[in-house]
């Protein structure tokens, strides 16, 4: 009897300190990786929330790089940072009121424009390089003056050059088409509905000076999943461990009734 008795506790004891040892721990970090998790997920979401504004664009002046009724994503900047090949969104009285206005800056203060040579729009006598229009057309559809913007506007163009009613159509009015920089509110960094993904960068333009830097919007995201992965995987640690504990009793149980 007393050699039963010791083989038939000494397992269980031991099993059982070792698997309760191991769950506090899990736990422990199990809870750690639900908070940070929940830190990084909410906190990305209020990143964007302070760093970006959804916009939906009405028209399709801007096709190929956003189509009619696509949703985007556009980075809240003071006009000062814009630079030549940011697509922005801007409120003009004189262009349409009372609505916001996307369009590309293709030349800021100081910069002498013109169209068309060899098909190009001309900045500072540079011909430009624009990927982002539509294939097989041309830079402009009509030919224009060349026009000096004055310090603290900019000259914008729609990429869809046949129909986008932009700089070129104001260029009658006493700014010569051009719109001031205190007139963007924000800058487009990517297109999120349908999923396009963030702008190409106009390196047709970076002869001309240095481009603006991508926002955080790729920070942002890469934080929100990372956060997603921590709380799910946090949070499916406990019914893994309930069945994986399970699964060993039931297993030791069969052990003890074996020797027994």
């Amino acid at each position: 009897m007393g050699g039963e008795s010791t083989t038939r506790t000494a397992p269980r004891s031991g099993g059982t300190g070792t698997a309760a040892s191991g769950g506090r721990l899990g736990q422990r970090l199990s809870g750690v990786a639900v908070a940070l998790g929940l830190v990084l997920f909410l906190g990305g979401f209020g990143w964007a929330a302070l760093s970006y504004r959804p916009y939906t664009v009405p028209t399709s002046s801007m096709t190929p790089t956003i189509d009619a009724g696509n949703r985007v994503l556009a980075q809240r900047v003071d006009g000062g940072e814009v630079r030549r090949g940011d697509v922005v969104v801007f409120r003009d009285n004189s262009w349409v009121t009372g609505s916001d206005v996307v369009k590309r800056v293709v030349a800021v203060g100081g910069d002498t424009v013109s169209c068309c040579t060899d098909g190009k729009l001309t900045v500072n006598g540079k011909q430009i390089e624009e990927p982002y229009l539509p294939k097989g057309t041309l830079a402009e559809n009509q030919n224009f003056a060349t026009v000096t913007v004055p310090q603290g506007r900019l000259f914008l163009l729609g990429d869809e050059r046949q129909g986008s009613l932009d700089s070129t159509a104001h260029l009658t009015d006493a700014a010569k088409g051009t719109v001031a920089r205190t007139a963007v509110i924000a800058r487009v960094d990517a297109v999120v509905f349908p999923w396009k993904g963030g702008l190409k960068r106009p390196t047709g333009f970076e002869a001309l000076g240095a481009l603006s830097q991508p926002g955080p919007l790729s920070t942002i995201e890469l934080l929100i999943v990372i956060g997603a992965v921590l709380v799910l995987g946090g949070g499916a640690y406990g019914p893994i461990a309930k069945r994986t504990g399970r699964s060993r009793a039931r297993a030791a149980r069969a052990e003890a009734a074996g020797v027994r």
